[in-house]
């Protein structure tokens, strides 16, 4: 027998048991997808390690699986039992991108035979009464993910606007996985390190003039690289903003991989990793921003993007916030940076030996730090360079 165990790297979250790609008796190449773990990051399938028969699964779905767990054993000179003849898939009339699956009743003996859906996307099918056969699978051969039926749930026809405000109806809301993983990470990090925060002021005048000037030369970047980069840049006021405690020391890493908290609407949220941040230009950080967002937004995130950060930056402000603070510590890192919703506020600035009020593109910033590992003076020096280089941006 051959055993199929948990990956060992996991980045100390807990994964659970998503669902069996695969039933007892079936036979499997080696590398075939498996089974789904999911953890509060990101959704992987564990291959199959030989090619053989499923004889055993020792942890079913929902199960938490804790790295290096047996998961289930492979025979590779057994013999497949006859699978169950799958129903033939429904034909439906292609569906025009942004409209909802038509409402129809559900062939649910058809869902349960489907042998190539895994048993949490025939849970979601049945529940919402979603015809597989009409989705446009983005797994393995075509295979359809959870992700594929809850991004076929959101694309809804335009819900119109109403001048009457609806009226209250509050519904409770039950914990899903990744829900629960994040909220024990938090209570965890708050435990384990006393936050402290400190708050500054930037002009992004010289940011916007900037991002302007490059659209102009076909260039598009988003406020988050500028901030990225100055961040990256930033680390040389104060290295250990760019460290963790230990217990014998302050570890420095060796390299500046920011993490960029990305929103998932009630799902949650993802910190897709910016590696090496300090080596990197602002059109590299651009594009691997944009290439790391499509892949959180469509589910498609692999383990790799999401894991080794060592600072990490929520621009809290796209979705409205001023300020917030403090906030939570990402585990295993001495400081998070925050921002804030950027708007044109009045502010005093000193020309010709004179003050005037002028008006200007502004943004609370933050820094949250571990006060293990820093003191405010570190705090303040490493936020002043970094509002420096945003205000001093050079243009070219």
């Amino acid at each position: 027998m051959i055993d199929v165990v948990v990956p060992e790297e996991q980045e100390g979250t807990k994964a659970v048991v998503r669902g069996w790609l695969k039933t007892i008796g079936e036979r499997v190449e080696e590398n075939d997808p498996l089974v789904e773990l999911e953890t509060d990051k990101v959704t992987q399938e564990v291959p199959a390690p030989a090619t053989g028969v499923l004889t055993e699964i020792i942890l079913d779905t929902d199960a938490e699986a804790e790295p290096g767990a047996l998961l289930a054993r492979i025979d590779p000179a057994g013999e497949a039992s006859e699978p169950a003849k799958a129903a033939e898939p429904t034909k439906s009339e292609p569906r025009s991108p942004g409209t909802a699956p038509p409402a129809k009743t559900v062939d649910k003996a058809a869902v349960l035979k489907e042998t190539r859906l895994s048993p949490a996307v025939r849970r979601a099918c049945l529940q919402h009464e979603v015809d597989p056969a009409s989705i446009e699978g983005t797994g393995r051969d075509g295979r359809v993910t959870l992700e594929d039926v809850q991004r076929v749930l959101a694309e809804g026809p335009a819900i119109a606007v109403s001048s009457s405000v609806a009226p209250f109806a509050p519904t409770d809301i039950p914990h899903d996985r990744m829900r629960k993983t994040i909220a024990d990470n938090m209570v965890k990090a708050v435990s384990d390190a006393p936050h402290v925060t400190a708050l500054f002021e930037a002009d992004f005048s010289a940011i916007a003039a900037h991002k302007a000037a490059m659209k102009e030369k076909g260039v598009k970047l988003s406020y988050t690289a500028y901030i990225v980069k100055a961040a990256a840049d930033a680390m040389a006021a104060a290295p250990a903003i760019n460290g963790r405690w230990e217990e014998d020391r302050i570890a420095i890493s060796p390299t500046i991989d920011i993490g960029v908290g990305t929103a998932l609407g009630d799902k949650g949220l993802v910190v897709p990793v910016v590696r090496d941040s300090g080596s990197l230009s602002l059109e590299q950080i651009g594009a691997k921003l944009d290439q790391l967002t499509t892949k959180a937004r469509e589910g498609k995130l692999d383990r790799k993007d999401v894991s080794g950060g060592s600072f990490t930056i929520s621009n809290h402000g796209v979705s409205g916030s001023l300020l917030a603070a403090p906030i939570i510590l990402h585990q295993g890192q001495a400081a998070i940076l925050g921002v804030g919703k950027l708007e044109k506020r009045v502010v005093v600035r000193e020309l010709d030996g004179q003050d005037v009020m002028v008006i200007r593109p502004m943004a609370y910033v933050t820094l949250t730090i571990d006060h293990r590992v820093v003191d405010g003076h570190q705090t303040n020096g490493w936020l002043s360079r970094f509002v420096e280089i945003l205000e001093h941006w050079p243009a070219d």
